[in-house]
């Protein structure tokens, strides 16, 4: 084994002891919700596990299309079950409240364990992506398109949000392909800030804890400052005194929900 060799693989096993800490810390007793149909996405050799809620009473209308807001978990939700995904974050996109003033599809995959949504494997290393989609984010850009296909979606209110590890592939898919979404809301993730041209035309509001230990606030705020240095406008919050656990103070917050639901893709034409 060459010296540099060796050095890729103490790197990989860094970065993946530091994945493995955040997954113990994010794990919690799981939420979940019958409405919400166990599904499989399946495009070649690999398959993606995924919930899907569909909006009230669509059975029963025939023309009406509706917003898909696409939910990225953290990487404590890894795995196979298609039922950890839900524990974080999720529920407040189900709650009848929500749902009666915002009838829309959600749908909240399941990223395979030891992988990532994102190509930026580790949240203390460079902030650079690949140049292609790694294996799960490429799985979610293509049922985004086949759930458009099988379902009346307004194209035009495309949400995608996620958290932590689906904060990083929020960050990674809309600068992917941001002419898809209408609006992203990446909670204590990080992205490429040299890719901050391509999200100048894009509503995104970033949020973080200021005390994170896990995912430094600056991968947030670096990401904000290079759009805003571009010319775009990225509305960012970053909760004081919360740590990893920016996903609950961002999602009970009705003022974030309201926000994300008023953006189209339409107005910005």
């Amino acid at each position: 084994m060459t010296f540099q060799n060796l050095w890729t693989r103490i790197r990989d096993i860094g970065a993946s002891v530091t994945l493995g800490l955040l997954g113990l810390l994010n794990v919690t007793v799981c939420w979940e919700d019958d409405r919400l149909e166990s599904q499989m996405f399946t495009s070649g050799a690999n398959s993606l596990p995924y919930r899907l809620l569909k909006p009230k009473g669509y059975e029963s209308v025939d023309e009406e299309r509706y917003p898909l807001v696409i939910f990225l978990h953290g990487i404590g939700e890894r795995g196979t079950d298609n039922r950890r995904q839900l524990a974080n974050g999720v529920e407040e996109f189900c709650k009848d409240e929500f749902r009666d003033k915002h009838p829309c599809f959600l749908i909240v995959p399941q990223c395979p364990p030891n992988d990532t949504w994102s190509s930026i494997r580790d949240p203390k290393g460079p902030s650079s992506f690949a140049e292609n989609p790694n294996m799960p984010g490429a799985l979610v850009l293509q049922l985004i398109e086949a759930t458009c296909t099988e379902y009346r979606i307004d194209m035009d209110r495309i949400y995608i949000t996620g958290i932590s590890m689906g904060g990083y592939g929020t960050w990674d898919l809309i600068c992917r392909q941001p002419e898809m979404f209408a609006a992203a809301i990446p909670v204590c993730g990080g992205g490429d800030p040299q890719q901050a041209d391509k999200l100048v035309g894009l509503p995104i509001w970033a949020f973080h804890g200021e005390s994170d230990n896990l995912i430094p606030p600056n991968r947030s705020r670096d990401m904000v400052a290079a759009i805003r240095d571009a010319g775009g406008e990225p509305r960012y919050t970053e909760h004081a005194g919360v740590g990893h656990d920016a996903w609950t103070p961002t999602y009970k917050d009705p003022e974030v929900l309201e926000w994300l639901f008023q953006q189209k893709k339409g107005d910005r034409r």
